[in-house]
């Protein structure tokens, strides 16, 4: 893996009005929400920012995350998460991302999740 300190801070940003598709009452927690309090408590490598987001117009499938870094990387936007199961999936895969200059994990390398759960994939603005 690469020295992180050479690369672009990630960002990790967490749809916090993520329903999963339940019917959730206004008043509840919504799953989103729980996903990023879960996040905020595991071990993020230095380097990594979690950035709470507001409706990321992916309703209908789970939980959805972004990662992004800088100018150089590409940016995902990965879906079908679940704030009780997939934190250290998470984890692991924003830490992967974290570790390249360009964004591209190769995909073997990614969480399995990651591999069949990618909803977009953004081309550096650098680019």
């Amino acid at each position: 893996m690469r020295d992180v300190t050479e690369t672009a801070p990630v960002e990790l940003l967490v749809c916090t009005t993520c329903r999963r598709g339940l019917p959730i009452e206004e008043d509840d927690q919504r799953p989103g929400s729980l996903l990023h309090k879960a996040l905020t408590q595991a071990e993020l490598p230095e380097g990594i920012r979690l950035r709470p987001v507001e409706c990321l117009s992916n309703c209908d499938q789970g939980c959805s995350i972004v990662l992004r870094g800088g100018p150089s990387r590409w940016t995902f936007v990965y879906e079908n998460l679940n704030e009780a199961d997939d934190v250290e999936i998470i984890v692991e895969g924003a830490t992967k991302y974290l570790a390249t200059t360009d964004g591209l994990v190769k995909w073997r390398d990614r969480p399995e999740h990651f591999r069949k759960n990618c909803a977009a994939r953004i081309p550096p603005i650098g680019a």
